[in-house]
């Protein structure tokens, strides 16, 4: 029995197994988020090097220049915070999306719903039940809201609740300074 484990055709099966679990379209579809991440964090690194290499050479002063005195470079401190600013939010980005297809493809999650229902399960919630009740009420409450809509064609603008609004504000103004006309008396 051992021999027959061991044997090249045991070993052969085994191995094409494997390799068509991690070419298969699942695998390969959770691949996808992480080659876009690799992808996005080499862009944003040559942006990165190009930026840096340019603050550099703006750096180097001009062949004739006097090293003493007068003007130097110029720094526009505003666009330069932007601009790191800038590097540092699309650097934090790429690796994000680089460590999220990792995390996904690690703990072989392929889509959102295929998440949320790890998650439920683990929480002990039924995730059937619980999802079609909440969309019952939601289809619901979206019915009625729009049968309201339709039955009431005066349905009231912005600017008509701002105007409303505004009345009543003077109508507790006018109110508050009655009240304190009364207790002056």
């Amino acid at each position: 029995m051992r021999d027959s484990a061991n044997s090249p055709q045991a070993l052969t099966s085994t191995n094409k197994q494997g390799s068509q679990s991690f070419f298969s379209p699942r695998s390969i579809r959770q691949l996808t988020l992480v080659g876009a991440g690799a992808g996005f964090v080499l862009l944003t690194s040559f942006i990165t090097r190009r930026a840096l290499v340019r603050r550099y050479k703006q750096s180097i002063p001009k062949f004739y220049n006097q090293s003493h005195g007068g003007k130097g470079n110029e720094v526009n401190g505003a666009l330069e915070a932007l601009d790191a600013f800038t590097i540092a939010t699309i650097n934090v980005t790429s690796i994000s999306i680089y460590l999220v297809g990792a995390g996904l493809w690690a703990f072989d999650v392929s889509s959102l719903q295929e998440m949320r229902g790890r998650i439920r399960r683990r929480m002990g919630l039924d995730q059937q039940r619980q999802n079609t009740t909440i969309e019952d009420e939601i289809e619901e409450w979206f019915a009625s809201v729009m049968r309201e809509k339709k039955d009431n064609k005066d349905v009231q603008s912005v600017e008509n609740v701002s105007l409303i609004l505004g009345k009543v504000a003077e109508k507790e103004r006018l109110a508050k300074e009655a009240k304190e006309r009364g207790d002056q008396s």
